[in-house]
């Protein structure tokens, strides 16, 4: 039996990122079949990876104002002799520790999406590595109990992490009782609703679009049980989040509502995934709020029926086929 091939895997603070380089673990996996992974992320991200096969640990990196946290980390990982050093933060922590080989983040010069780059990182861009995240049979299990039913299932994020990138939960609500009732394609499905405790209200609110056949993961499943859930649903609507990436990750028929995000770096990656937007480009956003630092929403001018028509389109799109 050959010797682990230890690799020091550092990944971004944020949900979204994190899923959208995940992928270079899954082909890491692939291509060293004695891989041990470490792998460093932030308190929020950090969940996403409980799963991944042959891990040594998780260690979670807790940003400081000084900057110590860098010091911390090499602290817990100095005495390894990494075979591979992946930083996707591009932080220079691998210049202090023995490793055999580095593969460290550099900003691209040209607008590039977040796919694209992390592969870069790994001189992969001609075969860049979808997302993919790692789950287990209990999670799988537990994923099978929460949307277990009749009828297909609509997910939707409608949270954001800024007021400005976030479409009015009434707008969410719309498609959601046109798509789930009447005639609507959805007729006779469920709503199931994503985000974190913070968001748990604004998941209530959506519950009369539903009605008993509602579904509330907001703040109540961790983020493996919640991508296990969306490979289960049929169509996400959400805004750009982290819960938006992890959708279109899952294989799930994706809607991404943009307004001040540039959908050049972050849009849903997939062959299934679609960016939705109101007639304002990105730029014209942000020649409003420059900074996006303005407590105002950016949504207001993406219509209800913008959102409906391209759910009808992305549905007829991905019917699945009779045998």
């Amino acid at each position: 039996m050959s010797a682990s091939f230890p690799i020091l895997f550092i990944t971004a603070t944020r949900i979204g990122d994190a899923v959208l380089s995940s992928g270079l673990i899954k082909r890491l996996a692939d291509e060293i079949p004695n891989a041990r992974f470490t792998i460093v992320a932030g308190p929020d991200a950090a969940p996403l990876f409980a799963a991944v096969p042959n891990l040594a640990r998780v260690i979670v990196l807790e940003k400081s104002k000084s900057g110590s946290h860098w010091f911390e980390l090499w602290q817990k990982v100095r005495q390894t002799n990494w075979g591979l050093i992946v930083d996707l933060r591009g932080s220079g922590i691998s210049r202090f520790l023995s490793t055999k080989r580095r593969a460290i983040h550099r900003k691209s010069a040209q607008p590039m999406h977040k796919v694209l780059e992390a592969a870069r990182v790994l001189k992969i861009e001609d075969e860049p590595a979808p997302p993919h995240i790692f789950t287990n049979a209990d999670v799988e299990t537990y994923a099978d109990e929460l949307t277990r039913g009749a009828g297909p299932i609509l997910a939707m994020a409608p949270a954001a992490n800024w007021v400005g990138k976030t479409w009015p939960v009434e707008r969410f609500s719309q498609v959601a009782m046109t798509l789930l009732h009447g005639y609507g394609p959805l007729a006779g499905g469920r709503l199931m609703v994503l985000g974190g405790p913070t968001d748990e209200s604004l998941a209530r609110s959506l519950k009369d679009s539903a009605g008993r056949r509602f579904i509330n993961l907001a703040g109540k499943v961790d983020l493996l049980t919640a991508f296990a859930c969306l490979k289960r649903a049929r169509l996400f609507i959400g805004n750009d989040s982290g819960a938006m990436h992890l959708a279109a990750a899952a294989g799930c028929p994706t809607i991404g509502l943009f307004g001040p995000s540039d959908e050049r770096l972050y849009a849903p990656w997939g062959e299934h995934a679609r960016v939705v937007r109101g007639p304002r480009s990105f730029e014209r956003i942000q020649a409003v709020d420059p900074g996006f630092g303005q407590a105002l929403c950016h949504m207001m001018d993406l219509p209800v029926k913008t959102v409906l028509a391209a759910a009808n389109d992305l549905l007829k799109a991905t019917e699945p086929r009779n045998a």
